[in-house]
């Protein structure tokens, strides 16, 4: 193929955001030539590299970098390809001092390892790599970040630099602004903003969160109508401890395969105890406390169960990532017959769980075992396949487009992970339906068959919004804190336009309670403008203004988020069925 040719070729963003992470590592060597090289991916969405760098990058570094980035792309360097023997690449790797790259190199198997080079930068790399540099057409450093090598904090503290680049300038201009509204969205400073929730890692730790009561209203909210909804579903609910034995997590193999995301165990009378990671083994408890007949299953258990992990510093994130968090948990005990039916309903279930909190899309995915490597896998081959086959067949009896990842599936089940797709179309991992094999193995669970003998139970596990703190936080996101009538934690405030209209607001604000709206009263005596402007700012659905005009025509004057034309002369009773339909109906 001729380079004209292949000047050409297509490539896709992962292949250009991979390449452009070797001319950001190339930009950096040349405006810091003593700096060391660790890795540099491709990630969901652009590019990072990792640097061994005597002090962190600045703001005007990433200036300089990206300046330093737009002239070697402009110079149309080739990527090319570079095989060397592994005694050739290690003396290369040595004689330019890259250390972190050596360590990956030590790990490889004893053959020729790839290397990709532009003009005079050459990085050890498996590719593949766009042709020229100049295929770059728009570049964007976003921030830079401490990272330790590996991810391990017993090792040197790194700097990393993120990037975005796109063909078109057109791409990278439609991204940045969507990065702009997501600021906008982001979760932790609309939780704060709004008073909905707080973490105090000084007095009570890092990644422990406080709802604060509005964010609680919300929760109960969310909890309130999940749980009612879980009931009419045929669920059970059961309230379990916090902690347990650690003979329970060594039974159910938490100790053995989870302890270092577990919290350091306490004794009590001489015996230890661990705060529960999982809710599985306690519902499990209940199950086997007296024998279960055929006629007895499905058996479906719930709970609102809060549990505890530990992640590192690091890794916590707001509400997504915590270490103290409440799945809305569930196990389903069934036989081998009635598994297909119970994953169609809980799929079923799933949907109209998120469409009910407005979200209407989503991506499935089917994690499977790997048919080439069953030994990683327990389970035998005749439980594996009527559980996937249940799985798939219950996607498609919905009409539920899925990805299959063979290999996917845990050691002791494969799954099915749902993600929603929120306003700004990014994808958030919630709901997950998935197998064991292993617990009801570990533990010995069985019924009483209609033949009169044991058998082994089905036991399924599902989370629908996954943990309570994550699924807010994608909600917040999700409506730039503005939530529907039916969520929003203040859903009416009543203003005063003077003292002297204070009684009537008054008996508004009681009217409005008595027929179960969440509404307060601002009586201050600040201007009706800033009490508006105050409402707004708490994205509170209605405001109601009270002023002599309204109260001589016993009438409300309503300001109602979205909409910029008042209304005037409304009658309470009208804006109480109003507000009472869209909860009904969760607009």
């Amino acid at each position: 193929m001729s380079e004209k040719a292949e000047g050409k070729k297509a490539f896709d963003l992962e292949t250009l955001w991979h390449s452009t992470a070797h001319v950001m590592a190339d930009a950096v060597k040349r405006l810091w030539p003593e700096i060391k090289l660790a890795i540099g991916p491709a990630i969901k969405e652009g590019f990072y590299y990792d640097f061994d760098k005597a002090e962190p990058f600045t703001a005007e570094d990433l200036v300089k970098i990206e300046e330093e980035m737009k002239k070697i792309i402009k110079e149309n360097l080739k990527f090319e390809k570079m095989m060397l023997p592994r005694k050739e690449a290690e003396e290369l790797l040595k004689k330019k001092g890259e250390i972190y790259k050596l360590e990956i190199l030590n790990e490889l198997p004893d053959k020729e390892i790839s290397f990709y080079k532009h003009g005079d930068f050459i990085d050890m790399c498996i590719g593949p790599h766009i042709d020229y540099t100049s295929r770059i057409k728009a570049v964007k450093l976003l921030n830079s970040a401490s990272a330790y090598w590996r991810g391990d904090s017993k090792n040197k503290m790194l700097y990393r630099i993120y990037g975005i680049s796109f063909p078109t300038k057109a791409e990278l201009d439609e991204y940045l602004n969507r990065l702009e509204e997501a600021k906008k969205r982001d979760h932790i400073m609309l939780g704060k903003q709004l008073d909905l929730f707080g973490f105090y890692p000084d007095t009570v730790g890092p990644g422990l969160v406080h709802w604060h009561p509005k964010g609680a209203m919300v929760r109960i909210l969310m909890e309130d109508f999940s749980r009612k909804e879980h009931i009419k579903a045929g669920y059970q609910f059961v309230v379990t401890p916090h902690i347990g034995y650690s003979g329970l997590w060594e039974t159910s193999g938490h100790l053995n395969f989870y302890k270092d995301s577990m919290y350091a165990p306490m004794e009590i009378d001489e015996k230890k105890y661990y705060i529960k990671p999982m809710n599985c083994p306690f519902h499990i408890q209940i199950f086997k406390s007296k024998p279960r007949s055929y006629r007895d299953l499905p058996m479906k258990l719930a709970e609102f169960g809060t549990v505890y992990r530990y992640e590192i510093s690091g890794a916590l994130h707001g509400l997504i990532r915590v270490r103290g968090f409440t799945q809305d948990d569930a196990h389903i005990f069934c036989t081998p017959e009635q598994v297909e039916q119970q994953i169609e309903e809980v799929l079923r279930f799933v949907v109209y769980i998120l469409n009910s909190f407005g979200f209407k899309e989503f991506k499935t995915y089917l994690s499977v075992r790997d048919p080439e490597n069953k030994s990683k896998y327990i389970g035998n081959d005749e439980m594996w396949e009527l559980a996937e086959k249940s799985l798939s067949k219950a996607l498609d009896k919905l009409n539920m487009s899925y990805q299959k990842d063979i290999g996917g599936a845990a050691f002791y089940g494969p799954k099915i992970d749902v993600k929603i797709l929120d306003a700004l179309g990014r994808e958030h991992q919630c709901s997950t339906i998935q197998f064991d094999f292993n617990l009801p193995e570990k533990f010995d669970v069985t019924y009483i068959g209609e033949d009169g003998n044991k058998h082994r139970l089905y036991m399924v596990h599902r989370a629908l919004f996954g943990s309570f703190e994550r699924f807010f936080g994608i909600l917040i996101e999700h409506y730039a804190g503005a939530f529907p009538v039916w969520l929003a934690p203040i859903q009416v405030r009543v203003l005063s336009v003077a003292d002297r209209n204070i009684n009537y607001a008054k008996k508004i604000k009681d009217k409005l309670a008595e027929n179960d709206i969440r509404v307060e009263l601002d009586e201050s005596q600040a201007t009706v403008e800033y009490k508006i402007r105050e409402a707004e700012l708490e994205k509170i659905p209605y405001i109601l203004v009270i002023g002599d005009k309204e109260e001589e025509k016993q009438s409300v004057a309503v300001r109602e988020r979205g909409n910029s034309k008042v209304r005037f002369d409304v009658k309470i009773e009208d804006l109480i069925k109003e507000i009472k339909e869209k909860v009904k109906n969760k607009a």
